[in-house]
């Protein structure tokens, strides 16, 4: 039986980070995961997820996406590929919007913060001037607008793809389609048995996502919880397509509910269609048996709900829609530490919906912990311990 460096379980946004930061580090690296990635059976596709420098989550995420853009723009570079783009992202938002929102409450006014404090660059519009430059949304008179011109959005299957390419070229072994039945924490590292065999490991990555807590166990399947969300791509009317084509991503809370908030993305490719999604934060699911039909009156739901009064130019004719997972703590804070009785298993992510943005970053300081113990960037607000 062949015994790894590190073993890396999960391949999805963190995990073929982590996997490519450390096969580019030199280390003997086995990256695992149950189905094919990039795959859209966990957390980690979509075609887009946003990204922006100034984060309303926190201060502490902003030097994690900061450098993330860094890796991107690397990666693009020995690859090819094309993964970030930097259209801008417009927050819209009343500018005392204090609604309790899951790690988002006071939105506008923390990403105006964060934007300050580490100087970035941005500008405060209102609601004519938004109406002028951006016709396709709708606000309301006592809305305000943060635009971020650096911000955009990143392609989520291509960036997962680029990593693990890498990585593989650099030396690291991938088993795919191989499912982790059960960790082994013995006095060496870790044993992986899996329904391929049994895998040896000096050291443990676990980016498992909604898979972690059925592998971790107690305390953590207590305060990780699976939850199935949707996005729907609808389709543009032909005025203002020219608006969409050449827009923003956008980040939209409004009325009094923690669920009166979605956010959005141009036309991407000449798709003909946008993309829009909310955020759901209700029970905890079994990962394994999710349901990934979306019917079409959870479209118009949608559409009623959040796009029909605010965005323009947008018919409630549904392209199509897929179902994905997040899985959230109850801060909607990430998890980046050291299991609590065996300091050679590291649990990065779940990372409660709003991590790809900083998943090159994270690999990159996961790669780092795992390797020395310490990680360039400041994780200490990810610790366990605050459960």
């Amino acid at each position: 039986m062949r015994v790894f460096d590190v073993a890396v379980l999960g391949l999805g946004a963190m995990g073929s980070a982590t996997f490519y930061q450390l096969a580019k580090a030199g280390v003997d690296v086995v990256g695992i995961d149950r189905h094919s990635p990039p795959h859209n059976q966990g957390s980690t596709h979509g075609e887009s997820r946003i990204t922006r420098r100034a984060i309303g989550e926190g201060l502490q995420y902003v030097p994690l996406v900061m450098r993330s853009h860094e890796i991107w723009r690397e990666l693009e570079a020995a690859t090819g590929a094309s993964l970030l783009h930097e259209v801008g992202c417009l927050v819209i938002s009343r500018a005392n919007d204090e609604t309790e929102r899951p790690g988002r409450t006071g939105f506008i006014q923390r990403t105006r913060q964060a934007a300050e404090r580490y100087d970035i660059a941005h500008e405060i519009l209102s609601a004519e001037q938004i109406r002028q430059r951006f016709p396709q949304f709708d606000v309301a008179d006592e809305e305000i607008g943060y635009f971020e011109p650096g911000a955009g959005y990143v392609e989520p299957e291509h960036c997962v793809a680029a990593q693990l390419e890498l990585g593989k070229s650099l030396g690291g072994t991938a088993l795919t389609n191989t499912l982790v039945s059960r960790i082994e924490h013995t006095d060496d590292g870790v044993v992986l048995h899996t329904d391929q065999g049994v895998i040896a490991s000096r050291r443990l990555v676990l980016s498992a996502g909604s898979g972690a807590p059925g592998l971790l166990g107690a305390p953590f399947s207590t305060f990780l919880s699976p939850t199935r969300q949707t996005m729907h791509w609808f389709t543009l009317r032909p005025e203002l397509r020219e608006h969409w084509a050449n827009g923003p991503v956008f980040i939209w809370p409004h009325g009094e509910s923690a669920d009166d908030f979605f956010y959005g993305f141009p036309e991407i490719d000449g798709l003909g269609a946008i993309k829009i999604a909310d955020e759901y934060y209700g029970d905890a699911i079994n990962p394994d048996e999710i349901d990934r039909d979306v019917p079409l009156s959870a479209s118009e739901d949608k559409f009623k709900r959040h796009v029909a009064p605010r965005l323009r130019g947008v018919s409630g004719q549904r392209h199509k829609a897929v179902t994905c997972l997040y899985t959230a703590t109850p801060d909607s804070g990430f998890v980046i530490d050291f299991h609590p009785n065996d300091d050679k298993v590291l649990i990065v992510s779940p990372c409660s919906g709003h991590g790809f943005k900083h998943s090159a970053a994270i690999g990159e300081a996961a790669a780092q912990l795992i390797t020395t113990g310490q990680s360039a960037i400041d994780l200490s607000a990810f610790r366990i311990d605050r459960f």
